[in-house]
């Protein structure tokens, strides 16, 4: 007997009525006419059984052991095995004799029943997937739908705050982040909080032109060098972010009491471990410790 709610042995003629004839008028029943000693039976089961999982209810599959069941397989003129029958409002419509490619008992199966609803996106990859792409409308909106299930949601909750954070709305994106319960989250909210301090510390700096400007006439402006990382990092400038901050540790690590290297550990965790550019910043910063 099979695990699957779709999928059940018949045992007698009243159970062939009842659970092949009559409810196939709710939903096509197919019946797979099998035998112990059939090896090409064994075979097709499998793949019967795959298939009706994925229609996920749209389709039942019933299995008749031949061996067992001589009414039945007299009452349908069975005379091979396996012998697969489709049925659809009480009356077989369709089917096909011997192991069949699954290709073939699709395309059989495609006029007679309803393809399976399609799965729900998963709203946080979404969104995910729209932030790192710049779309941040089309995260918000994917995070709202999110957050309307399950406002305790610590990764939509982060996430929205960042995007928050990108629209300037600074002061609502901390309060979200706020609301963000537990630290299975730890690093992507010390990520989202660095953003926020990057944004709000750009806000009161020169323009990146006018640092510019200063580092050409004075290569070891160090302020200059600073404040233009931070320029960087709140347009999301990172490798160039990084590699300025790098370079301003490795000739005055003491500036601003290492605000340099604290500053490149706030960018790793707004990037995340799995971000290329923190494996080599990373490895770059070890190197220049040790």
């Amino acid at each position: 007997m099979s695990d699957s709610p779709y999928i059940f042995d018949i045992n007698g003629a009243a159970q062939f009525e009842q659970l092949v004839i009559e409810s196939s008028f709710n939903k096509p029943v197919l019946v797979d006419f099998w035998a112990e000693w059939c090896a090409p039976c064994k075979a097709l089961m499998p793949v019967l059984a795959q298939i009706t999982e994925g229609y996920a209810g749209e389709l039942l599959l019933a299995k008749v052991n031949c061996d067992i069941e001589q009414d039945i397989v007299a009452r349908f003129g069975i005379r091979s095995l396996p012998t697969v029958v489709l049925f659809k409002n009480g009356q077989p419509v369709d089917g096909f004799q011997g192991a069949q490619p699954e290709s073939a008992i699709r395309a059989m199966l495609q006029p007679h029943v309803a393809e399976p609803a399609a799965p729900q996106a998963n709203l946080l990859e979404v969104a995910q997937s729209a932030f790192a792409d710049g779309r941040i409308g089309e995260a918000e909106a994917a995070l709202k739908e999110l957050l309307t299930e399950n406002n305790e949601n610590a990764a939509a909750l982060i996430l929205y705050a960042r995007c928050l954070a990108e629209r300037g709305e600074l002061g609502e994106a901390e309060q979200v982040l706020g609301a963000v319960k537990g630290d299975e989250h730890k690093q992507a909210l010390a990520g989202a909080r660095a953003q926020i301090t990057f944004l709000r510390q750009a806000a009161d700096l020169p323009d990146a032109a006018t640092l510019k400007s200063r580092m050409a006439q004075n290569g070891e402006d160090d302020e200059a060098a600073y404040q233009l990382s931070i320029q960087q990092l709140a347009r999301q400038q990172y490798e160039p972010a990084l590699d300025g901050l790098l370079k301003l540790f490795m000739r005055n690590r003491n500036y601003a009491d290492g605000l340099p290297h604290k500053t490149l550990l706030q960018v790793f965790d707004l990037l995340g471990n799995d971000n290329p550019l923190v494996t080599t910043y990373r490895r770059r910063v070890y190197q220049a410790l040790y």
